[in-house]
Parts: C-alpha cells; structure tokens; sequence
C-alpha cells in the first residue's frame, strides 16, 4: 500500500469509528494490516472489524484500487486496566510507518 493509500484507509476507519461514537485511541496502518486501540462500544468485535475493513475498501476502491485488500479474520485483544491500555496505544505509535 502508497503512502496516500494508507492515509485514505486511516482517515476512513477514523471517520467510520465516528459515526459509531467510537474513540480511537491509536491507529497504524501498515503495508498489510492495521492495528487499532479503541473504546469499547456495546456491538460485537466482529461487527467493528468488518465496519473498519469494508469502509476501507470502499474508500481505496473509490480511487481506483480493486481487488481484495484484507485476509479473513482479525486478532483482538482486550485491555483490562489503564496499564494495558497504555502499553497498547504505545505498540501501536511505535508501529507506525
């Protein structure tokens, strides 16, 4: 993924957490995945997983890029104090590219 390519994917997961009332926390999109810290919403994980992967696609389709973009499936991990959240936001900022 371009550099623009990642920015558009970025900015439409941020905005897709948005019209979910959704705080992202950290956000870092690689060359082929994303990583994401977020507050917990009251809707199933797989459901915010598959908002944030089509909102994606449909944004990078929009400018020409077809084709798949994600594989199946997702890793989640929950943060159960503000340590854990700490130590998540900061894997993901220094996953940044």
């Amino acid at each position: 993924m371009s550099k623009t390519e990642k920015q558009i994917v970025k900015q439409a997961i941020i905005n897709e957490a948005a019209l979910r009332e959704q705080q992202i926390y950290a956000l870092s999109v690689c060359s082929n995945h994303v990583h994401v810290v977020c507050e917990y919403i009251q809707e199933p994980i797989s459901k915010i997983v598959a908002y944030f992967k089509k909102t994606a696609r449909l944004s990078l389709k929009s400018t020409g890029r077809g084709g798949k973009v994600w594989t199946r499936g997702y890793d989640k991990r929950f943060c159960f104090d503000e340590t854990a959240l700490k130590e998540k936001i900061k894997y993901v900022k220094d996953h940044e590219e």
